[in-house]
């Protein structure tokens, strides 16, 4: 955990630092993708936490997910369907599921302390 930690504060630094700006046009794509990366981060703070985590399960779906997403995005804005509002729904209501889970995990730990 405390290397996650340095991880994300090393990770700030550098963003902040040597700000990146991208193209408008794919703000749909990239901010599909950031909310499909923050759903695996969620679930991986959860798998940690129920003792079941696997880095291989994590960085494939943190990968995985965020592809997926953001294709899904490109494939609807080629076709003119919004696709994204799946991508979306799934991902937004797995990370509310999960951020709820570790709320219940964490209490349950500090009502046993």
């Amino acid at each position: 955990m405390f290397f996650a930690l340095i991880g994300i504060l090393i990770g700030a630094i550098i963003g902040f630092l040597l700000p990146y700006t991208y193209n408008t046009a794919y703000s749909l794509y990239i901010s599909v993708a950031i909310l499909a990366c923050l759903d695996s981060v969620f679930g991986g703070i959860r798998a940690n936490l129920e003792g079941s985590f696997s880095t291989k399960i994590f960085v494939s779906g943190f990968f995985g997910n965020s592809i997926l997403a953001a294709f899904l995005a490109y494939i609807g804005d080629i076709l003119g369907v919004p696709l994204y509002y799946a991508a979306i729904f799934t991902f937004g209501s797995r990370l509310f599921d999960n951020f709820a889970s570790i709320r219940r995990i964490l209490l349950q730990k500090k009502k046993s302390v």
